[in-house]
């Protein structure tokens, strides 16, 4: 599944290099060497923020807030919790995935790191519960780590003691969003909380709570075992590091590909890609899964990363990339995308409610050959009013691809609605 060799790998180094199922291959391949160094050379929690502080990493579950910043704002309490963020319900996007079933033991260390640094004796693997095989593997990893004492008691014969459960989900696209998975492990409906306050004062059960991504995880043992600096050379100053995307749709060779940040969006369609299928013309891509922007060709010169994409109104997000060749309608994938947020809405703000129901009818009477004029500006409104009053950021999200499509594909739309 993975391509790109020539680009460096962090994230997914010891995919199909190791054997998931041996603890002895990981350990061979730097497996808990990082723990082993903050252990041995007493390395203090906040030292530990400090180094990922400096690395500038952000988070790779699509907001991209700096991940020590977030460490250093956790409260302190007694419990703290750790909560790794392994539901992956964005369409399109199957990195994490990837990450569990490939690596297992990169992601414990690198949730035992975040628990050291925030003073967390427990964490919490949140598994959508479609991913069998990921929770089968980090499940016998997990097992595999106790016994060898690498997770409980006194780790390293130290005074640091921590574990990990794994919590299923039921395949709900808003528990995606931090607060409404933690309602999820507290046995409750997976509704969004309000915010403030956030996790990092009252998260699980009312405790102080980091919630962060899988492959922001991921990322943690090697900035510890190599440096900030180390990590700092890759990518770009504002956004360093590497990114995992998945390349899907119209391309030759769809997978999974890690590339620098700041790797332009025509490289990774190319390079890691293998080009748009059968030699067709690029129309354009969907970016960062159903809640993510279209681009069209003007834009596959632009950097993926953060802010690269924020210049033209796009975002990374989960980092899918969804390819269009000259064939595809991008007013068949918009109304895909409207049914998607239809029926995921959780319901409990009228804006997701009733909101999104009223886009997609609209979209529908465009594509039936009945669209009106003022079609195109009521759905507009409509997103942005969702946008501007939607309790949590999925609903709020529909306005990207409602007014991306129609900033760079509106012709489609009105060639259906004069016709």
């Amino acid at each position: 599944m993975t391509s790109g060799a020539r680009s460096p790998r962090i994230v997914l180094q010891n995919n199909g290099v190791i054997d998931p199922y041996s603890l002895d291959q990981a350990i061979a391949v730097g497996a808990y060497e990082a723990m082993a160094k903050i252990v041995g050379e007493k390395i203090s929690p906040a030292a530990v923020i400090d180094i990922v502080k400096a690395s500038k990493l952000r988070g790779r579950g699509g907001a991209g807030f700096p991940t020590g910043l977030k460490w250093s704002f956790t409260a302190a309490g007694d419990p703290v919790y750790i909560v790794c963020n392994a539901d992956e319900g964005e369409p399109g996007t199957f990195k994490d995935r990837l990450i569990l079933e490939g690596d297992p033991h990169r992601l414990i260390e690198g949730i035992m790191i975040a628990g050291y640094a925030v003073g967390a004796r427990r964490g919490y693997v949140y598994i959508r519960g479609e991913y069998a095989l990921s929770i089968e593997r980090m499940q016998h990893a997990i097992e595999a780590a106790r016994a060898a004492g690498l997770l409980g008691e006194d780790i390293f014969d130290s005074d640091f003691s921590f574990d990990i459960e794994i919590k299923r989900g039921a395949g709900a696209y808003v528990c995606g969003e931090e607060t409404a998975l933690i309602e999820s492990i507290e046995g409750k409906r997976g509704y969004p909380r309000l915010k403030p306050p956030y996790p990092g004062t009252v998260g699980l059960w009312s405790k102080p709570t980091v919630v962060n991504n899988v492959e922001t995880l991921a990322n943690v043992p090697p900035i510890l075992l190599n440096g900030a600096d180390w990590f700092r050379s890759f990518g770009t100053e504002a956004c360093p590091g590497t990114k995992v995307y998945t390349i899907l749709g119209h391309v030759e060779k769809p997978g999974l590909a890690e590339a620098e940040m700041g790797t332009t969006l025509q490289t990774i369609i190319d390079e890691h890609g293998g080009g748009v299928k059968d030699a067709k013309r690029f129309k354009g891509a969907l970016i960062g899964g159903a809640a993510g922007a279209f681009v069209c060709s003007d834009c596959l010169d632009k950097p993926m990363d953060f802010d690269g994409l924020q210049e033209i109104s796009a975002v990374l997000g989960s980092g899918a990339i969804l390819v269009l060749s000259e064939d595809a309608s991008i007013v068949d994938m918009l109304d895909g995308i409207l049914t998607f947020f239809q029926h995921e809405s959780c319901g409990q703000c009228a804006p997701g409610r009733a909101g999104t129901p009223a886009l997609g009818r609209i979209l529908k009477r465009i594509r039936s050959g009945e669209g009106r004029a003022g079609d195109l500006e009521q759905m507009l409104r409509v997103a942005r009013t969702i946008n501007a009053t939607a309790l949590c950021p999925l609903d709020q999200s529909v306005l990207l691809p409602v007014e991306s499509a129609l900033k760079h594909f509106r012709g489609e739309f009105e060639a259906l609605i004069s016709g």
